[in-house]
């Protein structure tokens, strides 16, 4: 795909075409306003030449049939908060914004399904459905501002990933704008479909280089009747890995979430947590169960056992939502305090088999030993994701001094049969390292597939296949 045929400076008479077709009021052409989406969660800007917020599917049809007629390049964009650098139009262009397309179009509880657009918050979608005793189960620490487009075109994980799977594995159907500007639905709205390919399923972490995506139906599930969370400390991580094996294989246990914290970790969060946090405690774990009250007892009663057995230093326990909700603030606050103690901080996340997570955490330590490195890990380990950090108080460190190990760590991460990402797709700031987890056959496939979508290349140039 030739970037150079992309515009990144939109002349005035396309400003104009688009003022036709979804009106003035819904274009921001100022540099003041045009600079907030420059940044994602990450330190590059880009500034956009214009920031589009559509209303509707037709709105966008007509947006995106101007931007293919012009070669214009189009970034969507929902909260901003992805770490995958896919929020930023790195090639100026139109950004467009979908937090306005923000309804529940169809709640259907007796189907289990729920239609919604792009823009619609997690928890203000979790909620809604919970009215109807119905349960939306995906949902990271960003709940409150992550959308669920960006969380669909991402393929993101979540919390309760380990009981209940991914964003993917609620996703039914999809409506989709094509880069010329044509609609299709993917999809239908029942739990099994074979007609044909699953193009549902091609879209979802497509992260925006192959459509926009303007409503999305979900699957949905019965509240659980209870939800109670286990907070334990331990002295090491063999500690913290032992006490998960005995719950997860030797107790048949199925926790809701099974979430881990290092030391460096720790040591961020230790002046905000609501409790003396002991100096001897390296590593955290955050354990969820659920179901009805006597099992969720049942379950309690065991794992609270189980860590004291492998040498846990303190075991707290929450039943209502308002105690788990404040043990769960630690894993929401996480990555702001960690930015808080360092000049910059690099993120990474890797997913593992459930059998490799010590193997992984022994490299991530290695690594940060011969580098000279702090180095802060944390993730739910009982589906395998580690969010590796790279803390940077020095900016000289910036440069090779970082890319080096993040390199050498993505390396080590295929060599044991693990995947460079998990919780967001591979990106802009991970498309160089594509290569280490993808066959060169599997690259010359993907790359023909995006050229066939979007042979002009207009939908998010750069990100996934530069």
């Amino acid at each position: 795909m030739d970037q150079k045929c992309i515009n990144n400076i939109i002349q005035a008479n396309v400003v104009d075409e688009l003022c036709d077709a979804i009106g003035y009021e819904n274009i921001l052409d100022k540099i003041e306003e045009r600079v907030c989406y420059s940044f994602g969660d990450r330190k590059e800007k880009f500034i956009p030449e214009l920031v589009i917020t559509p209303h509707s599917t037709e709105q966008v049809s007509s947006i995106v049939i101007i931007a293919n007629k012009h070669n214009i390049s189009i970034c969507q964009r929902g909260a901003g908060d992805g770490l995958s650098g896919d929020v930023v139009s790195i090639n100026g262009g139109i950004v467009l914004d979908l937090k306005n397309m923000n309804r529940i179009v169809e709640l259907n509880a007796k189907d289990l399904t729920v239609t919604v657009e792009p823009g619609i918050v997690i928890k203000d979608l979790q909620e809604e459905v919970a009215k109807l005793r119905l349960f939306y189960p995906p949902g990271q620490a960003g709940t409150e501002f992550s959308t669920i487009g960006g969380n669909v075109a991402e393929s993101t994980g979540g919390m309760t990933g380990m009981k209940y799977g991914v964003t993917r594995d609620y996703v039914l159907a999809l409506e989709i704008v094509l880069p010329d500007g044509s609609v299709i639905n993917t999809g239908r709205k029942t739990l099994k479909s074979v007609a044909g390919y699953d193009l549902t399923r091609f879209f979802v972490g497509s992260a925006g280089t192959l459509g926009v995506l303007t409503k999305i139906t979900l699957k949905l599930l019965p509240m659980p009747e209870k939800i109670a969370t286990v907070k334990s400390f331990f002295k090491d991580i063999d500690s913290a890995l032992n006490a998960t094996d005995s719950i997860l294989i030797k107790s048949h246990l199925h926790p809701r979430s099974l979430f881990f914290a290092d030391k460096t970790c720790i040591d961020a969060v230790r002046d905000s947590a609501e409790e003396e946090i002991p100096e001897e405690v390296e590593v955290l774990l955050l354990i969820d169960v659920d179901g009805n009250e006597k099992n969720v007892a049942n379950d309690i009663s065991m794992i609270d056992a189980l860590c004291r057995e492998n040498g846990a230093l303190n075991i707290s326990i929450a039943n209502s939502d308002k105690d788990r909700n404040t043990l769960w603030d630690i894993r929401k606050y996480l990555s702001l305090l960690l930015f808080k103690t360092s000049a910059m901080k690099f993120s990474k996340d890797i997913c593992v088999p459930r059998s490799k997570v010590r193997v992984a955490l022994k490299k991530i330590n290695e690594l940060s030993k011969s580098y000279s490195l702090q180095v802060a890990a944390f993730g739910n380990i009982g589906e395998g994701h580690i969010n590796v950090n790279v803390i940077c108080n020095n900016v000289k460190e910036v440069g090779t001094s970082v890319n080096n190990p993040v390199s050498q760590l993505l390396q080590e991460v295929v060599s044991i049969r693990e995947t460079i990402t998990s919780g967001q797709d591979v990106g802009e700031m991970k498309s160089g390292f594509k290569g280490l987890a993808l066959a060169p056959h599997e690259i010359e496939i993907m790359t023909g597939l995006k050229k066939m979508f979007d042979p002009k290349g207009i939908m998010n140039p750069g990100n996934i296949f530069i």
